[in-house]
């Protein structure tokens, strides 16, 4: 499988070659804030290869307290990006980043038990097809 990605200003675009072994909803409370939502929603790989086709200069990576919680991200718009960890021997891409299909669907939310306050039947939520006026 190949995919396309891209930071939001354009600046930074990649490719992955090969397949996604795990995609979770982390609800720990760095991912929280890193993505500023409720979850980080990452896709993992012990295969996969990335491919930097632009901007790989602006590609910058956040290594908090360098304890292995490592956010990638575009210097110029902040758009979470791919990173490489343990050694080279998994790829972490955030869902949001590419731009291709994704032919799987989470399969599970991890550290829930810190999930946020306001993180409960949020599918009962009111749902808008654009941004609601007034």
């Amino acid at each position: 499988m190949k995919y396309k990605g891209s930071c939001l200003c354009g600046e930074v675009t990649f490719e992955i070659e090969g397949e996604f072994e795990n995609f979770f909803l982390c609800h720990c409370e760095r991912c929280r804030k890193d993505t500023g939502s409720a979850h980080a929603a990452n896709l993992f790989s012990s295969t996969a290869k990335l491919r930097w086709l632009s901007g790989e200069n602006k590609a910058k990576i956040f290594n908090y307290n360098s304890e292995g919680h490592i956010k990638s991200f575009c210097s110029n718009c902040g758009s979470a990006l791919p990173n490489i960890q343990f050694d080279g021997n998994l790829l972490v891409v955030p869902a949001g980043c590419i731009d291709s299909d994704i032919h799987m669907k989470p399969q599970g939310h991890i550290f829930y038990a810190n999930k946020a306050s306001w993180d409960n039947d949020l599918e009962s939520v009111q749902k808008f097809e654009e941004l609601p006026k007034g």
